[in-house]
């Protein structure tokens, strides 16, 4: 190496030049150190999705909205009915069977007809306790299974038909109790109540727009 200034040799690894004094310019540099590499963060497989993912097959229904049902019509409500009437007559008999010994009703049944006022009496009060006997085992019947996780009676169940409210829920005893005295309206007025389930949107009969019901059919 020479000096720029008077030409003079200058060793290596000298700072200034021996003769005129000029400093000796550095002529090497440090290399910059590369950044450490870093691997690049792994894909994930495609069973595996981001927390906020939800895939569609699982997301949840909108508010408000449910999927659709098919409302049970009147001729598959009029079956069930049929099964159930068929059960509560069974269990009706073998129910009243003792009262109708215990009321003095066993003369009536062997074919001994009253013949005046004063022994018709204890017939229609053993005839009015005997309905009510009746009508007490029918609501339980029906109020007690609707309620129930069943969400309906026998005769539904054998149909696949449940009883809910307008959401699509489990209905209560009391709604399901409304429900069962209301069809006395159904029935009042010529069984109209029964047969509007034929023809109403929602296939609803009196007493279930009374009781705000709906039965519905599995799919």
């Amino acid at each position: 190496m020479y000096c720029s200034k008077c030409g003079a040799n200058i060793p290596e690894g000298a700072v200034f030049c021996s003769a005129c004094g000029q400093p000796v310019p550095t002529t090497s540099a440090v290399p910059p150190i590369p950044p450490a590499y870093t691997p690049p963060s792994p894909v994930p497989p495609p069973s595996q999705y981001p927390p906020a993912y939800v895939p569609p097959a699982q997301a949840a229904w909108p508010t408000g909205a449910r999927p659709p049902v098919a409302y049970a019509g009147f001729w598959l409500r009029f079956v069930a009915f049929i099964i159930d009437a068929i059960i509560l007559y069974f269990v009706g008999a073998i129910v009243t069977l003792p009262f109708l010994a215990s009321m003095g009703l066993r003369g009536f049944m062997r074919g001994h007809m009253p013949m005046s006022p004063e022994e018709w009496m204890p017939y229609i009060g053993a005839f009015i306790r005997l309905a009510l006997i009746r009508t007490t085992l029918d609501w339980l019947y029906y109020a007690l299974l609707e309620s129930s996780a069943w969400q309906g009676t026998l005769g539904k169940k054998a149909l696949g038909l449940e009883v809910t409210d307008p959401e699509g829920k489990r209905i209560t005893f009391g709604r399901a109790t409304g429900r069962f005295f209301a069809k006395i309206i159904s029935a009042l007025i010529l069984w109209i109540g029964f047969i509007m389930a034929g023809f109403t949107e929602k296939k609803q009969a009196l007493h279930d727009m009374i009781a705000g019901t709906l039965v519905i059919r599995k799919l």
